[in-house]
């Protein structure tokens, strides 16, 4: 599960927050497997979706990580949860998407989204109301 700002995130939900304002990123891990897996490490990449089929990834301008982007899993246990916090602030309104990537922890090799369910986080940043 990933929640931002306290709300879980689904393919039909837009968050939304206030620019200037942290906001709160919780992401859930649930092993499903009779195995133990890990170590890995989990990026998450912010992006602009111009609906053309481009993708905008130049954002350190608008949105930056209160801590890192990258969170480092030593292992989840069968039917296990391992939960990790974040935080983002957001420098300008606009409409941004999170791109999570699994990496094995020792290389930078992405794993199969098909080991993964991972939903669609869509977060919409707002002028502060006054």
């Amino acid at each position: 599960d990933i929640l931002v700002d306290g709300k879980v995130c689904d393919c039909d939900i837009v968050v939304t927050c206030q620019v200037g304002d942290p906001v709160p990123l919780q992401v859930k891990l649930t092993n499903r497997s009779k195995h133990s897996v890990g170590p890995f490490a989990l990026t998450v990449m912010p992006y602009q979706d111009y609906q053309n089929g481009v993708h905008n990834y130049d954002l350190q301008d608008a949105i930056t990580f209160v801590g890192s982007n990258t969170f480092y899993i030593d292992s989840v246990k069968p039917t296990k949860d391992s939960v990790y916090f974040g935080a983002l602030l957001f420098l300008y309104t606009g409409d941004f998407y999170l791109n999570i990537k699994f990496h094995e922890d020792n290389c930078s090799r992405e794993l199969p989204l098909s080991w993964l369910c991972l939903p669609s986080v869509h977060i919409r940043a707002m002028e502060p109301v006054a």
